[in-house]
C-alpha cells in the first residue's frame, strides 16, 4: 500500500516539484496546501501518513503550522523544506515536532531518503 502525502508549499513549482519526485516512487498525493492554515485544514480532512513543510509561507509559517498539526496529531509525520541559510528555522521545525529536512533546491534522491527516514 502506498503511503498518502500532503504537500504545503506557497509556490506551485515546488509542490508540482515534490509531488513529481513522490509519485514516481509510488507515493500518493493526496492533498496541497499554499498556506499554512490550509495545512492544518487538510491535515485534518485528509489525515495523511506524510507531510511536506514549507517554512516560509503566507498565514501562518511553517514551524507554527506544525505545532498545530502536531498538538492535533502528536504522531504527525512531518519533513520541512527549507532553502539554504534557514538553518536556525530547522533546528526550531524540529523542535516544533518536525521528523526531519531536506534543504531546496532537491536532489529527488535526498527527497527520498528523507522521506524513508520520516516514515521509518
Amino acid at each position: 500500500m502506498s503511503h498518502s502525502v500532503l504537500i504545503c508549499d506557497d509556490a506551485i513549482f515546488m509542490r508540482t516539484m515534490i509531488g513529481d519526485i513522490l509519485q514516481q516512487s509510488g507515493f500518493d498525493v493526496v492533498g496541497e496546501a499554499e498556506t499554512g492554515l490550509q495545512a492544518i485544514e487538510k491535515y485534518k480532512q485528509l489525515k495523511p501518513d506524510l507531510v511536506t513543510m514549507d517554512i516560509v509561507m503566507p498565514d501562518m509559517g511553517g514551524i507554527d503550522a506544525v505545532r498545530e498539526i502536531t498538538k492535533f496529531d502528536p504522531n504527525a509525520r512531518v519533513l520541512m523544506c527549507s532553502a539554504m541559510g534557514q538553518q536556525a528555522l530547522v533546528v526550531e521545525a524540529i523542535q516544533a515536532g518536525a521528523k526531519d529536512f531536506v534543504v531546496k533546491p532537491f536532489q529527488p534522491s535526498r527527497v527520498l531518503e528523507a522521506v524513508q527516514r520520516v516514515l521509518g
